[in-house]
């Protein structure tokens, strides 16, 4: 081989090593780090923050923001604080029961006039009337009336018959529908539909008499 042929294939070795050295620093290039002057650092594609840095502060605020997106926002009132949730009561209606036998005295209610309790209690009128020392004609709402403990209404005590039904009248209480009937207490009325003696009454409700 001469001299001159040695040369060529020597150069043309180095010309392929040169080549393999490039490539190799090529695909093994480090990752870019912020230069004098830049505040930007760039990463990997696909690597975040936390796993790049691994400071406290990235973690927590990873951590933080899983949180609220897992927690329901509660529900805040105009004035910035939250809300109470309310509970819906149901009102509790007190049904009277009548009371048995005579009473020793009784107080007129809206409505009621002395025959009506004389034929609610079975007594006489007269008697009653006597008895509680008050005229004929001069009733009014709150006056007391002494209720005799003997003697019996003279004649039918019922004025309409029941069990039935009524329709309520403009300025119709359970005391008036009760002396409507007659012999029929306001607390069995009011029993009878599930309310009390206060329960106003509606034009046009249909109660229940028993």
């Amino acid at each position: 081989m001469s001299k001159k042929m040695s040369l060529i294939i020597a150069l043309a070795m180095a010309v392929v090593f040169l080549l393999a050295a490039c490539e190799r620093s090529a695909s093994n290039s480090p990752l870019a780090t912020a230069t004098k002057g830049s505040s930007l650092v760039s990463l990997p594609t696909g690597i975040s923050l936390v796993e790049a840095w691994g400071t406290s502060t990235a973690i927590y605020q990873k951590t933080a923001q899983s949180l609220l997106t897992a927690s329901p926002t509660p529900e805040v009132s105009s004035s910035g604080a939250e809300a109470t949730p309310t509970v819906e009561t149901t009102p509790v209606i007190v049904v009277p029961t009548s009371t048995p036998g005579r009473p020793a005295t009784y107080t007129l209610e809206k409505g009621e006039f002395p025959y009506c309790i004389a034929r609610r209690f079975d007594v006489d009128p007269a008697n009653m009337l006597a008895l509680s020392g008050v005229n004929q004609g001069k009733y009014f709402p709150g006056l007391v009336l002494k209720i005799p403990q003997t003697g019996s209404f003279p004649g039918e005590r019922a004025l309409h018959s029941h069990p039935t039904t009524y329709t309520v009248g403009v300025n119709d209480t359970l005391h008036s529908i009760a002396c409507y009937f007659g012999d029929i207490d306001p607390t069995s009325i009011a029993a009878a539909n599930g309310l009390s003696l206060s329960s106003p009454l509606t034009t046009g409700k249909v109660l229940n008499i028993p």
